[in-house]
């Protein structure tokens, strides 16, 4: 155990220029970090200022050879998403990065693999429907009950037969994909026999 340990510390001197390297790299990580920071002060002109300068900053500091691909990187993904860093400061509302939107689709995702055991959701949101991710939100909710009460049986009759149609299509899909010859076969008979043929 102890010969172990002996051996992994004396490795600590090979990446101390690596790690002296990336320590001096996370400056303007750093700067840029505190540049996007939401604060009361702040708005989409003042952040494009800022981070425009900082941009210039960076190429003019980290001229070294090594720093090349960390300027190139920073400049690349900074001018990638550049048109849409700056909307959450007018609009508050709207969440700087999509970190919550990311989890709460993995967390939707998950929930079905476990129910069904399959990776691909594709179908699951084909058949039930893309109101299906606020299901589980739904149930939850105190006044549920309440709310399926209050609507009134025709709109409930328009939504059952849009959900009937949903998985009427998806029901041809499978058939097709499962005997295309036998399905267009039958598609073709049934036409002949709406126009009056045999």
């Amino acid at each position: 155990m102890l010969k172990n340990v002996i051996r992994i510390f004396s490795k600590i001197n090979d990446f101390q220029q690596m790690y002296e390297q990336v320590k001096r790299w996370t400056l303007p990580i750093q700067h840029a970090a505190d540049i996007l920071e939401p604060e009361m002060d702040k708005n989409s002109d003042s952040v494009r200022f800022h981070l425009h300068h900082w941009l210039k900053w960076v190429e003019q500091t980290y001229t070294e050879e090594h720093d090349k691909p960390m300027v190139e990187n920073l400049i690349r993904y900074t001018k990638g998403f550049w048109e849409g860093l700056f909307t959450c400061y007018d609009h508050p509302y709207i969440p700087r990065t999509n970190n919550d939107h990311e989890r709460f689709f993995r967390q939707t995702k998950t929930r079905h693999r476990r129910m069904t055991g399959r990776r691909s959701w594709n179908e699951y949101i084909l058949r039930s429907g893309e109101m299906v991710v606020f299901v589980d939100d739904a149930l939850q909710q105190e006044n549920i009950l309440k709310r399926l009460q209050s609507v009134d049986y025709q709109t409930f009759r328009a939504e059952r037969q849009r959900w009937a149609s949903r998985l009427a299509e998806g029901a041809k899909r499978r058939r097709f994909r499962s005997n295309p010859e036998k399905y267009l076969r039958e598609t073709e008979n049934k036409y002949c026999m709406l126009i009056g043929q045999s």
